[in-house]
């Protein structure tokens, strides 16, 4: 399976969003700027992950994007597929016709693969991206702190 920048990105901004949203909108400016991703980028995704009700939009001033759903209830591999990522390892799109009409000799190892990464997106919740990347900001402020007390 290849994870293409399309669903690193889509999943990227959500946690930005998450992350950022709970005073209001958040623009995709904004998101630009903090996560380096290009606005015309983002504005293509968010239309996808608007389509799919994982966000939702306010126009005007003031205006931009939040979660459709709280953070624990939105999963990992639904952002990824909203965003037409493929989750398949395989050569023949699970069809199974990869040599001469027949599945080829690893086609069931690509396919116990793709239920693999598939269930492990499905089993994280950007709750849980978001806790982590908290957790993360604390472990560099603590190290900070502790190497200015040493000083």
């Amino acid at each position: 399976m290849r994870l293409t920048t399309k669903g690193r990105f889509a999943v990227t901004a959500m946690v930005d969003l998450a992350l950022n949203g709970g005073r209001g909108p958040v623009t995709l400016s904004s998101i630009s700027e903090r996560q380096k991703i290009s606005l015309s980028y983002l504005e293509q995704l968010f239309g996808k992950l608007r389509r799919n009700n994982l966000v939702e939009s306010v126009r005007g001033p003031g205006g931009g994007y939040y979660l459709a759903r709280v953070p624990a209830k939105i999963k990992i591999a639904e952002i990824v597929i909203a965003v037409d990522e493929p989750l398949d390892a395989t050569h023949c799109k699970e069809k199974g016709d990869c040599y001469d009409g027949k599945p080829c000799l690893t086609h069931n190892l690509w396919m116990n693969l793709n239920e693999k990464i598939y269930a492990y997106l499905d089993s994280v919740n950007l709750q849980q991206l978001v806790d982590g990347q908290s957790k993360s900001d604390s472990s560099v402020t603590a190290i900070t702190m502790n190497k200015s007390a040493v000083r």
